[in-house]
């Protein structure tokens, strides 16, 4: 945590959803990636606050009134999310959820200090949560979300971001592209979709999973888009020069084995794969381009290349001849 960067005004409109209840300053949290994200003690317990900053509007990644409303759909399912303890519908709004102690760590990505034994056993869990997630009855949640995202939706969107980055950073996008385009398999009955699901957004207590966190970018869709992302993150082969090799963590197919439980194997679920692989590769290429035009300055994003172009030819294979 940092030094307290919390405007008063905000201060103020937290301190005063607590009645008769002691709080303390909103202190920024390390990795909250979207809006502005506090940690604040509320009498003996933290809470974690989300706020849409002062000059964006409140949409996509800012709009925190959905992200608090996913949660409260969740709230007492299969799937464990951090409870919403407060909610201010004034612009720009906020929620407060429960602070929940746990550990996030991607195993081939990340620096951290677990054993083999303790990431595979994460990973496995982490597959048996996604299925649960996508068992839900998404007619029964209180969502009030959009039409089901379909996958010409899903792919509409990466292939503009990949069409976006130069040229030169995505050898081979254009083909893989219009292969994707040309065969889109049917959807399957929609479900609640996280967007991102993977062990970095998992809260974990040794081996159990306490909580799925980050859901920016939720929505109802096809469950392979969820599924072909979690397993992307399973082998640091698929990430060069950036994956780091633990052994003993589990494969891609026993991920899926885990998260099939006995069903079906899903359809055309290749083509999920690389579309998940697509996407990986449109996301870097984006983040690489913003850096070498002086948008953002980050120099670890010059170690994207080879990962971009695995991303982009492992997805044709994925495809076939």
């Amino acid at each position: 945590m940092t030094a307290d960067l919390a405007s008063p005004d905000l201060a103020d409109r937290v301190a005063g959803a607590f009645p008769g209840q002691r709080v303390g300053p909103l202190e920024t949290l390390a990795g909250g990636h979207s809006g502005l994200t506090y940690v604040v003690t509320v009498g003996e317990r933290k809470h974690v606050v989300k706020a849409v900053p002062p000059a964006e509007r409140p949409v996509g990644r800012n709009d925190m009134l959905r992200q608090a409303r996913v949660l409260q759909a969740l709230a007492g399912t299969a799937v464990p999310v951090p409870e919403v303890v407060a909610i201010d519908e004034r612009q720009p709004a906020w929620f407060a959820m429960e602070f929940v102690a746990g550990e996030a760590a991607e195993p081939v990505l990340d620096e951290h200090d677990l054993t083999p034994e303790l990431a595979r056993a994460r990973m496995l869990e982490a597959a048996r949560v996604l299925r649960r997630l996508h068992d839900l009855d998404v007619a029964s949640l209180t969502l009030d979300a959009p039409p089901p995202r379909d996958a010409v939706a899903e792919l509409g969107q990466w292939s503009r971001t990949m069409r976006a980055v130069p040229a030169e950073l995505r050898p081979g996008s254009d083909d893989l592209l219009h292969r994707l385009a040309q065969d889109v398999p049917a959807d399957l009955p929609p479900v609640l979709v996280h967007g991102d699901f993977r062990l970095g957004n998992v809260l974990y207590r040794a081996r159990e999973a306490a909580a799925v966190v980050d859901w920016e970018i939720w929505s109802v869709g096809d469950p392979r888009t969820d599924l072909a992302w979690f397993l992307l993150f399973a082998d640091h082969r698929n990430f060069p020069a950036l994956g780091r090799e633990l052994p003993g963590l589990p494969t891609e197919a026993e991920l899926l084995d885990a998260y099939l439980a006995g069903a079906a194997p899903l359809p055309r679920f290749d083509w999920f794969r690389a579309l998940g692989r697509m996407k990986m590769a449109a996301i870097m290429g984006h983040n690489l381009r913003r850096h070498r035009e002086g948008r953002i300055h980050d120099p670890d994003q010059e170690r994207l290349p080879p990962t971009i172009a695995a991303m982009i030819r492992t997805a044709h294979d994925f495809l076939g001849t």
